[in-house]
């Protein structure tokens, strides 16, 4: 434990937990959304609607930080949400929504390996054994999909991979940076910059409004973003940074020990086949996880 950081507290388990629940879900919610929308679609609605929640926010917030510390915030927002929010819509065209829940714990992983990289976060063989056997377990996850070519799902499973490394990446640029910094101030200034410009697509070149107006279920699984950008990003966002803040990266990266639970048991209510190699590697990324912390 470094001087900076506190111990951890009940209350921060009860937030784990929360959101678990919260971020498990999303999968399954991408999953509705992609009956009707188009992967860009979802995640440019996504981000549209999570900046106009932000816009109050932002307009008091951005005039409490330095023009040095923008560029770090939209680092933040672009690897917190934007890219994310592309990537799994893309990746749950052709990867079932437990799987891509399931592969999602590798974020801690990453957060470890991120950290002794470029963070100054210690290394050692337990370590590296760990992101070993976790990326291992990754592999297996994604090659042994029931019902799915083998090369596409690696290949598709590929873009959950991308986005665990963003959210790694964003997880250490507030542990390491942004410790100081107001939550609010974090969440609501770097989403509302890579969220607000997601609006000139919505209203210029998407094909949404169509949809609306012609597609049977649309507005149902408008619904179902809007869910996705108010929970999972605004609400979840707010309540993660701020836990980081509390405890440490590390720790709030584990969040990724749950979600998978969450997202296999959305799986399996919606009648996803799931297989025995599927829960030994994500047993593998779990142990790959833990021993990695020790």
């Amino acid at each position: 434990m470094t001087p900076t950081e506190t111990p951890i507290q009940p209350r921060d388990w009860i937030i784990l937990v929360i959101l678990s629940i919260v971020w498990g879900t999303s999968y399954i919610l991408i999953k509705k959304c992609l009956v009707v929308f188009t992967p860009i679609e979802v995640a440019v609605l996504r981000l549209s609607i999570s900046a106009l929640a932000f816009l109050p926010l932002f307009i008091r917030q951005v005039r409490r930080i330095e023009r040095r510390q923008l560029g770090l915030l939209l680092a933040v927002g672009v690897t917190g949400t934007g890219l994310p929010s592309f990537f799994f819509p893309l990746a749950q065209t052709h990867v079932n929504s437990s799987v891509a829940g399931m592969l999602n714990s590798l974020t801690p992983l990453f957060t470890l390996l991120l950290g002794m990289a470029f963070f100054g976060l210690r290394s050692g063989p337990a370590r590296f054994a760990g992101i070993g056997l976790g990326l291992l377990g990754a592999l297996l996850l994604a090659y042994f999909q029931p019902g799915s070519d083998d090369a596409s799902s690696l290949w598709y499973s590929g873009f959950i991979v991308l986005a665990t490394v963003c959210y790694a990446t964003s997880t250490n640029l507030v542990g390491r940076y942004l410790r100081d910094m107001p939550t609010l101030t974090i969440t609501s200034v770097s989403f509302f910059l890579v969220g607000a410009p997601m609006w000139i697509y919505l209203f210029g070149f998407s094909q949404v409004g169509e949809r609306l107006a012609t597609v049977p279920g649309a507005w149902t699984a408008l619904g179902y973003v809007a869910i996705l950008a108010l929970f999972a990003t605004v609400l979840a966002s707010i309540i993660f940074y701020r836990l980081i803040q509390w405890t440490n990266p590390v720790f709030s990266s584990t969040v990724s020990y749950l979600v998978p639970v969450v997202a296999l048991l959305w799986g399996v209510v919606d009648a996803e086949l799931i297989n025995s190699w599927q829960i030994i590697a994500l047993a593998l990324i779990l142990s790959g996880v833990y021993l990695s912390r020790k």
